[in-house]
Order: C-alpha cells, then structure tokens, then sequence
C-alpha cells in the first residue's frame, strides 16, 4: 500500500505467464528491473562530441520463499526440453502498480528469459530464498 504519495513495494504484483500457463510464485519477496541500452560516443572530425544510444532490452531480478516446488520444476521442465532438443520459448512478465492517486500502471515483459541464480541454501531452522534474473527483449506500458 502507497504512503501518501510514493510508492511502496506493496504497490506491485507481478504475472509469470509461460507457454504451459501461468508460473505461480507465492513467495516473491523483491523485484527489480533496468532498461539495458549501449551507449557511443562519436567524436566528430571538428572536436565535437555526440553520443548515440541503442536501447538494448530489459534485464532484472528476484528473490522468492521456497514455498512450494513450482521454480525447482518450471526449470527441470527447461532442462528436459533442452536436452531433447526442444527450443526454448520465452515467457511474459506482467507487472501490475498500483500508484498512490488510486490508478492502475500495468508493463509487460516480452520475450522474457529467467535464469536460476541460486536455487537455495538448506539449513536448519532457515526458510529457503531463491533467487532469479530474468532478460527481455522490450517492456511495454499496457494499461
């Protein structure tokens, strides 16, 4: 929930949907993204300087509560798929804002690629964190 007039990480949720049908993740406990862009610098024959930027996707990140296996099988179904030589097929990421005014912010993720940074550390009396990046072609503003 927004206080007063900023945002909170209360204020978002976000959909996983693959091409088996959503990705639940109960225990999400963090999200970030970043717009990944190359950026040239040119240095024209007169001494000038200019600079030229190539907007090269979104990349980002987040931790989950191991709550149940849905992240270990979704990447054990990857794993299969690849070792019989089947392609790989991206998935949506939609993040839904709620903002402080009331309104409703929605960007998808497209073409999205995760990646299963730490599948988790198991001790005693310890909750299990896994940690995922992801990589996408574009966001784009839907609602």
């Amino acid at each position: 929930m927004s206080q007063g007039q900023f945002s909170t990480g209360r204020d978002v949720s976000l959909d996983f949907i693959t091409a088996a049908g959503p990705l639940r993740i109960p225990g999400l406990k963090d999200f970030s993204s970043k717009q990944d862009v190359q950026e040239k610098k040119i240095k024209l024959i007169n001494g000038q300087t200019r600079h030229q930027r190539f907007f090269d996707g979104w990349s980002g990140s987040f931790e989950a509560e191991r709550m149940n296996s849905a992240i270990d099988d979704y990447f054990a179904s990857l794993e299969e798929n690849y070792f019989a030589g089947l392609p790989e097929t991206p998935i949506t990421i939609t993040e839904t804002i709620q903002e402080p005014d009331g309104s409703v912010t929605q960007w998808r993720y497209e073409d999205v690629l995760l990646k299963l940074d730490d599948a988790g550390k198991w001790a005693g009396d310890s909750t299990i964190s896994q940690k995922l990046s992801f990589v996408a072609s574009r966001r784009r503003k839907v609602a």
